[in-house]
């Protein structure tokens, strides 16, 4: 994502902006729909837009501000609102995932954005509109599809709901592809900015393995809080269906109350002996039970009202109105024997004692039953009102609240979580993946461009004073002066490897001063298997061993390559005239001692020095006398099992050796020395190095006059 610098102000009008915008267009264009009564809804374009251009955040508000909006003037539109939502939810994914960006894909994005209008619309309309037809632009379809298909209530209505919403969703989609691509590119990259928004995140996880990393607490972030959503959706959803299961059951007692309180007034409680011995001839008996019947009538959710004499033998009938079909139940003075589910009670109402509401489902189905004591003017109870209240309807009023409770919580849980994440994304998860994206390119960019890495740490400017603020500060000071203390450290070892450098040429120059015929010896061959060395890397010879690596330790390994002469004597080593085969065996020691020298170095300092290093010096000094066809010395190795330092060594040092004066022959011209290393070639020396060396020899015979110039005035 292009990073843009935007002051605080600017991004929050932009914010605004954009979520205003997504809400006025759904808000505009469904009145619009509406107004000419077109068969689609057009409410849902402005949180698409939204979600392309922001995200889920800005998408997320602007639709459910606009199901807001909506709900003043009709309240179940609010219950809609989760489906503006996840619609934008959605969105946000499709366009993350380049859904948008071709037309199969938009054809998926098209249906599935329909499944959530139409399929979750249906089942939320055919709950909130009790189990039947609603009243939207679907319903005159729903019925049709019902009258001649014959499908059932439900998936008439759910068939037309997505066909209907599939044509709504492709309008849609093509509008907002539309728009978008119409939108400066600019103002693109300042949404995505603003909201920190990456549209192309399935490109750049592509092309950007570490950005996975980069998003894993975002991950983790949104997990924990969907989790906690889940969990406190599930409390409540429980918590608020276990309460209004309890207040339905409430009103339907109060309900019961009132028709048994009713029914007691209007049955006289010093005439139940009259009413039981002569019954319906009782006077005023058929006029009270009248009056029973339609004060039960009054009642839609009453199914029997009867008044009781309870006895141990049984329960008397005074009154017993049959709710099935209207007429006059059991005749007065009748027993009817006990229920056996109604021997709990039997004791108190044997007593005339008052007794809790009943609630039972057999086969006369769920009913609520109420027993109210009608007592004489003693204060006697003489029998008991009843009656039976079916709840069947709690059953259908608890699945449209369970409906609208779900919806309701889930729209406004996904509404909170954006809000949530939005914020914890801009306090805490960006700014530590900023930082943590700055600290990893410090830290594996030590050795290039380590100061612009801090400078970019500088720049990301986080100054809020929690311990992010403090974290950050801590990272880039302790990142600053890891940089001063690196760069102490290189220039510390900068020197201690000058300083080695010195002494190791010094000590080797100690050695060779005791040759009074050698003068610069060791600085002119270090020269020469520098140069040599370099020609191979410039042809490409010896690919597998030759880098700028390897070349530079072969010159500070040059000047070791006589360490050995430490151990032969004055006499031999200046000695004007030819050695003896003695002498010269002498002489040939130099190689195996200079060997024992450095390998005996080598071991002792393997832990503080570059052991590759002295493994080259090493093996140039037991090997520089080797020759390419086995007849050389100390081991009479040939070919390429000499090493290769030897090998490009001992073409320097017999070229040197040739051209310089010593005290037992004059110098060769440049012309004869050539003569004899090319006559080696294939015998003495390796053919490779032999041809590399001819090219650049010239060269280093005239820079190495300029050198003994130097010295002479020098000296």
């Amino acid at each position: 994502m292009k990073v843009i610098t935007m002051p605080t102000k600017m991004k929050v009008a932009y914010a605004l902006g954009l979520i205003l915008a997504a809400f006025l267009i759904n808000i505009i264009f469904s009145k619009i729909a509406l107004a000419l009564e077109l068969p689609v809804f057009l409410d849902c374009l402005g949180t698409i837009l939204a979600a392309m251009l922001g995200g889920t955040f800005p998408a997320v508000i602007a639709g459910f501000c606009s199901n807001a909006f909506n709900g003043i003037s009709d309240l179940t539109t609010l219950y809609y609102g989760i489906i503006n939502i996840l619609i934008g939810v959605t969105a946000t994914l499709f366009q993350q995932k380049g859904f948008f960006r071709s037309i199969p894909k938009a054809i998926i994005a098209i249906l599935v954005f329909a499944l959530l209008g139409g399929a979750l619309g249906s089942i939320l309309t055919y709950f909130l509109y009790g189990y039947d037809f609603g009243e939207g632009i679907s319903a005159p379809f729903s019925v049709a599809i019902y009258n001649n298909l014959g499908f059932s209530k439900f998936f008439s209505q759910l068939s037309a709901d997505f066909i209907i919403d599939i044509f709504d969703k492709a309008i849609i989609v093509a509008a907002a592809i539309l728009i978008y691509r119409k939108i400066p590119l600019l103002l693109k990259h300042r949404m995505s900015h603003v909201f920190l928004y990456d549209p192309n995140v399935h490109e750049t996880n592509k092309l950007d393995g570490a950005n996975n990393i980069k998003r894993s607490l975002l991950r983790k972030v949104v997990i924990i809080v969907i989790a906690a959503e889940i969990l406190l959706g599930a409390f409540a959803s429980i918590t608020g269906f276990v309460l209004y299961r309890q207040v339905s059951i409430g009103k339907f007692v109060d309900i019961a109350h009132g028709l048994t309180e009713a029914a007691s007034v209007a049955i006289d409680a010093e005439r139940i002996d009259e009413f039981l011995e002569q019954g319906e001839k009782a006077d005023d008996y058929k006029a009270i039970e009248a009056m029973l019947y339609k004060i039960r009538n009054g009642f839609p959710q009453a199914l029997y009202l009867y008044v009781y004499r309870i006895l141990p033998d049984g329960c008397h009938v005074v009154f017993d109105l049959d709710a099935s079909d209207g007429e006059a139940g059991s005749d007065p003075g009748a027993v009817v024997a006990f229920d056996p589910s109604f021997e709990p009670y039997l004791p108190n109402l044997l007593k005339g004692e008052p007794i809790d509401p009943i609630i039972s489902d057999d086969q006369y189905g769920w009913l609520l039953t109420v027993y109210k004591p009608l007592k004489n003017f003693e204060g006697k109870t003489v029998a008991y009102v009843a009656a039976d209240i079916s709840m069947g309807e709690i059953i259908t009023d608890q699945a449209k609240f369970f409906i609208k409770l779900l919806s309701m919580f889930f729209g406004l849980s996904i509404l909170i979580m954006s809000i949530v994440l939005e914020f914890m994304k801009r306090g805490i998860v960006h700014p530590v993946n900023r930082m943590a994206s700055g600290a990893m390119h410090f830290a594996y960019n030590l050795e290039q461009d380590s100061a612009n890495d801090v400078q970019e740490l500088e720049s990301l400017d986080i100054t809020s004073s929690d311990e992010i603020g403090h974290l950050y500060k801590a990272l880039t000071k302790m990142c600053k002066d890891s940089i001063g203390f690196i760069r102490r450290l290189e220039a510390a070892a900068e020197r201690i490897q000058h300083m080695q450098d010195e002494i190791i040429i010094n000590f080797a120059e100690m050695v060779e001063a005791r040759d009074t015929s050698t003068g610069n010896h060791i600085k002119k061959t270090a020269f020469y298997v520098e140069a040599i060395a370099k020609e191979l890397y410039k042809e490409g010879k010896f690919k597998d061993i030759l880098d700028e690596a390897y070349i530079a330790k072969l010159k500070r390994s040059a000047p070791l390559h006589d360490i050995g002469k430490i151990a032969v004597s004055d006499l031999i080593l200046n000695k004007p005239g030819k050695l003896t085969d003695d002498e010269f065996a002498i002489m040939k020691s130099h190689t195996t001692e200079g060997w024992h020298i450095l390998t005996k170095i080598e071991e002792n300092a393997s832990d503080s020095m570059d052991d590759d290093y002295l493994k080259e010096a090493t093996e140039m000094a037991h090997y520089h006398h080797e020759k390419w066809d086995g007849t050389g010395y100390p081991t009479g190795i040939k070919g390429a099992g000499i090493p290769l330092s030897a090998r490009i060594m001992a073409v320097a040092d017999v070229f040197d050796a040739l051209v310089a004066e010593r005290v037992y022959k004059k110098p060769f011209t440049y012309e004869k020395a050539m003569q004899i290393i090319t006559e080696g070639s294939g015998k003495h020396f390796d053919p490779t190095v032999v041809e590399a060396f001819t090219k650049i020899s010239q060269k280093l015979y005239d820079e190495r006059t300029v050198l003994n110039q130097m010295v002479q005035s020098k000296s």
